[in-house]
């Protein structure tokens, strides 16, 4: 599995699936993303690629680990574009 790659196909999704927030960066909620169809057949393991793309700072988030039906409201948002 190639982790930039995943990466940048996870950027693609947000930018599909988010709106701007007031400081005009792309958001979107987790559970929005995680119950998304395309997004289920794109990404095997969604939370994993969350967190490498949190690592490198593409990506910003509250909680450590993002769990289906939970966190659901939490706003995953983009820092790179």
């Amino acid at each position: 599995m190639n982790v930039n790659h995943e990466i940048e196909l996870l950027v693609q999704e947000i930018e599909r699936l988010g709106n701007k927030n007031a400081a005009g960066q792309t958001s979107v909620k987790f559970g929005v993303l995680f119950n998304d169809d395309r997004c289920a057949n794109i990404f095997e393991a969604l939370v994993g690629t969350l967190r490498a793309a949190k690592k490198r700072k593409v990506v910003s988030f509250q909680n450590e680990l993002l769990l289906q039906g939970v966190h659901d409201d939490v706003d995953i948002v983009l820092l790179k574009e």
